[in-house]
């Protein structure tokens, strides 16, 4: 199967001008990618032109990430308002019916997205993004410290990480040294080069905080997996400081019907095990979000 091109384009969003990645069909099933922290579109660059030939794959760079601009004063920078602003591209796009991959940050917005238009929703393929606080890894204790008590002495503890060594750190994780070679230099330099300049890591360190206040949704956002149902498929590295194996398999109290597979990866799968993910998804949405006939 011939790799589908991918176009690179740019709608307002509210005034802000919005780059994204798209491939697919125009009439294909969608499915909506939104990027976790601290990439962008570009960590989908491999997986959208492996399942363009069903599917329209869409993927947006978020406010202050990647090539879409946003200072302060027009965007928020906390979880509330990207949740909003993926909700509002949805709607610009004219976007009625999708199956959203969850990943990091990306699944607290997506996920946000799901519950307030849940007959939107085909299905969740959900990927090292966590919503159940007993399952918490321990890479979120200098983040608790700081929710706990946002005082500038912890702020600045985790400010320091908002480098481009900390985001290095970010994408190379946990995993075995043989897995993480194949993890490229170019997640976190690009990433880097697009956000490193003031006010970009200032916006950031605003984000790092404003995320003790996801943990007051994920009972609602495990009461929508309960009451709905969505179909899902959860892919999952389990070499994950943040969210080990213990966090996949949590979503099976809510979700006891849903596909779990364990990889023998860590957070950003689609850099280290590619193929698996992509087989995995075709098979599933080739079952639950198929275009008619195809």
């Amino acid at each position: 199967m011939p790799a589908m091109p991918v176009a690179y384009r740019t709608v307002d969003v509210d005034g802000i001008r919005t780059f994204y990645r798209e491939t697919g069909p125009e009439d294909g099933p969608v499915v909506l990618l939104p990027h976790g922290y601290p990439s962008s579109s570009f960590q989908f660059r491999n997986l959208m032109p492996a399942l363009g030939d069903r599917w329209r794959l869409l993927a947006p760079d978020l406010p202050g990430f990647g090539y879409t601009r946003a200072d302060a004063g027009r965007f928020g920078y906390t979880f509330d308002a990207y949740a909003g602003f993926l909700r509002r591209f949805v709607d610009v796009l004219g976007l009625t019916r999708y199956a959203i991959y969850l990943q990091d940050y990306g699944s607290q917005f997506g996920l946000r997205l799901a519950m307030g238009a849940p007959e939107r929703v085909a299905a969740l393929v959900i990927q090292n993004g966590d919503i159940y606080e007993d399952q918490h890894g321990p890479k979120y204790a200098p983040l608790k410290r700081m929710w706990a008590d946002p005082n500038p002495q912890a702020l600045a503890a985790v400010a320091e990480n908002v480098s481009e060594d900390g985001f290095r750190d970010e994408f190379l994780g946990e995993v075995p040294d043989e897995i993480a070679d194949r993890i490229s230099p170019d997640l976190w330099t690009l990433s880097w080069a697009q956000v490193g300049r003031p006010p970009g890591p200032e916006n950031l360190v605003r984000l790092l905080a404003d995320q003790r206040n996801t943990v007051a949704w994920f009972r609602r956002q495990q009461a929508y997996l309960r009451e709905h149902q969505p179909p899902t498929l959860i892919v999952w590295g389990p070499h994950d400081g943040y969210m080990p194996e213990g966090a996949a398999r949590a979503y099976l109290r809510d979700l006891p019907d849903a596909e779990l597979h364990l990889l023998d990866g860590g957070h950003w799968l689609l850099e280290t095990h590619l193929d698996e993910v992509v087989a995995l998804m075709r098979d599933f949405l080739g079952r639950v979000h198929a275009p008619p006939g195809r």
